[in-house]
């Protein structure tokens, strides 16, 4: 065991609320140090594709993002999160082009997507790696500073002390006065115990939540895990692929066996989800050459154009199996993909512990039961920036 090594901001995982918490701390001058379970690159955020949502359409605004996301989640979110996370939507997308990503553009502004649950086009897209994009762009301002990070160091103990926390991270103990959580959700371990797809990057098993809840932290929704309506069903290298939503947005419509539509394909992720289920119960879907239960998804629909701009990396991925979606339906099934609930935070990610804050996937109420693509990405810039500063501010009082 090395240490014990003492910081003013401790950040627990590398995906993108992490590394936004991290830099932010150290812009509000702290001394920072990031401790991940993998390398600093492992995370579910970079395999995330569809996009990110702000209001810039001359039809929208943060307040009708706002209803929609409240809406979606049958009006289950806290209210005074939605509105932080859609009333800083647009300063985060500054900030992240400020740090190098460059979202695609048309027409001389953004190219926007409508997204499932969206009552306006708000979706903004790097191709379709846009959370490789924003990941890479946010690791590339921390390493550049002088943050400590100690990679392949999980969390296994958190304890708090009368000056702030001490950690046990990987062979390594470390003090800080306050900390930060952001170390994802749980589902790819619990599609593992199901027997089902997962979305998720191995490392999500959520231990981090565990530890959190037995130091006394509050958390809500925690029942609720979202499956990812378009997961890849076949081919056997495309299996728990999450197809990008965007397909849906520029045209692509789910069939069942007899080429009839069953669904409204730009509805809520649950309600997509749920209806794919009862097709299928009803006899109504396909079957995979694997034997697995699918519906299909008529990508024929997306035109050239905007599947060369917006979906390349998904051609890219079915073309190298042998299939060309452009030219014939791909099976698709739902995926297990997000925790919805998390540790309970507020609007400046701080749990219900003085000192320790939680933002992304780890925490809870953004969303409520239920959220919208394009919101997690989202998410975690809005709050991960909140956090770092407030955690900053916290250990410098």
């Amino acid at each position: 065991m090395t240490g014990p090594h003492s910081f003013d901001v401790l950040v627990i995982g590398s995906g993108a609320s992490g590394l936004a918490a991290a830099v932010s701390a150290e812009s509000a001058g702290a001394r920072v140090a990031l401790a991940t379970k993998g390398s600093i690159q492992a995370c579910n955020s970079a395999k995330a594709q569809g996009g990110i949502q702000a209001s810039f359409g001359d039809d929208d605004s943060p307040e009708q993002h706002a209803a929609d996301v409240f809406k979606s989640s049958h009006e289950s979110a806290d209210m005074r999160l939605v509105e932080v996370l859609t009333g800083d939507a647009r300063g985060a997308i500054h900030w992240l082009e400020e740090l190098g990503v460059e979202f695609t553009r048309e027409n001389g502004g953004y190219r926007l997507a409508r997204c499932g649950g969206a009552s306006a086009k708000r979706l903004l897209q790097v191709g379709d790696r846009t959370g490789h994009a924003i990941t890479k762009g946010l690791r590339d301002a921390f390493e550049a500073g002088s943050g400590t990070l100690f990679a392949k160091s999980p969390l296994t103990a958190l304890e708090q002390r009368s000056n702030g926390w001490r950690a046990t991270s990987g062979e390594h103990e470390l003090d800080a006065a306050t900390v930060v959580l952001a170390a994802g959700g749980r589902c790819f371990r619990v599609a593992q115990e199901r027997g089902e797809l997962s979305t998720n990057h191995p490392n999500a098993t959520g231990e981090v939540t565990r530890i959190a809840l037995e130091v006394g932290a509050q958390s809500r929704d925690l029942d609720e895990l979202q499956y990812h309506p378009n997961g890849g069903a076949w081919p056997e290298t495309m299996q728990g692929y999450s197809i990008p939503e965007t397909t849906r947005a520029y045209g692509a419509v789910l069939l069942n066996a007899d080429g009839e539509e069953f669904t409204d394909s730009l509805g809520p992720r649950d309600v997509v989800s749920q209806a794919i289920f009862d097709e299928v119960a009803k006899g109504k879907g396909v079957e995979t050459e694997d034997g697995r239960p699918a519906v299909y998804l008529d990508t024929t629909r997306i035109s050239q154009a905007d599947a060369e701009v917006s979906l390349p990396y998904m051609l890219r991925r079915y073309r190298g199996a042998g299939i060309d979606p452009l030219q014939e339906k791909i099976f698709t099934y739902p995926v297990l993909h997000y925790q919805n609930g998390g540790l309970t935070i507020d609007t400046d990610s701080q749990t219900t512990i003085e000192g320790l804050y939680a933002c992304g996937e780890i925490a809870g109420g953004t969303h409520g039961r239920n959220r919208m693509m394009g919101n997690s990405l989202l998410e975690c810039c809005v709050f991960g920036r909140r956090a770092g500063k407030a955690a900053a501010e916290k250990a410098s009082a």
